[in-house]
C-alpha cells in the first residue's frame, strides 16, 4: 500500500475522530484495498478484494449511495460481512468517492469507536470529507499505470 496514501486516510480519520478505516479503488467488477488503518491483518486479506454488491463497500459500489450502520457487531441486516465484525469498532459507513465526471473511482469505509445513528448532516460532512481523498486518488491511479 502507497505510504502516502496511508496518511491521507489517517489524517482524515484523525479528523473525523474515527476508529478505523479504509479504501477501496474500483477495478473491473469490483474493488481493490488500497489503504487501510487500523484494520486487523486477517481481515485486511479478506477483504483485498471485493466484488460489487457484497459487504458495505460492495454495495456501496454497486448502489452508488453510500451504506451505514449503528453497529457492525450488531448488524443483521445482511450488509456487514463476517470479517468487518473483527474490526475493533461499532458505527461504520461506506460511502462512495466520485471523480469529477460523476464516476465512482473509490469507497471510503470509515468506522467510529461507539455505537450511533449516523445522521444526515453528519452523513453530508462525511461524503465531502471523502472528496478531499479524490487527489490522492488520483496519484494512486497515476503509479498503478505506470
Amino acid at each position: 500500500m502507497n505510504e502516502q496514501f496511508q496518511d491521507g486516510l489517517r489524517q482524515l480519520l484523525v479528523e473525523i475522530g474515527a476508529a478505523a478505516g479504509t479504501v477501496h479503488m474500483c477495478e473491473g467488477q469490483g474493488l481493490r484495498l488500497a489503504a487501510a488503518i487500523n484494520i486487523p491483518d486477517a481481515v485486511k486479506e479478506a477483504m483485498n478484494w471485493i466484488p460489487s454488491g457484497k459487504g458495505m463497500a460492495g454495495l456501496a459500489l454497486e448502489q452508488g449511495k453510500p451504506i451505514k450502520t449503528c453497529n457492525l457487531k450488531d448488524d443483521r441486516s445482511g450488509n456487514v460481512r463476517p470479517g468487518a465484525r473483527a474490526v475493533d469498532a461499532k458505527a461504520a459507513v461506506a460511502i462512495p468517492i466520485r471523480d469529477h465526471d460523476d464516476a465512482i473511482v473509490a469507497v471510503l469505509g470509515v468506522a467510529f469507536a461507539d455505537e450511533r445513528e449516523i445522521g444526515d448532516s453528519e452523513l453530508q460532512e462525511l461524503e465531502n470529507r471523502a472528496e478531499e481523498l479524490l487527489p490522492h486518488l488520483k496519484s494512486k491511479s497515476h503509479e498503478d499505470k505506470s
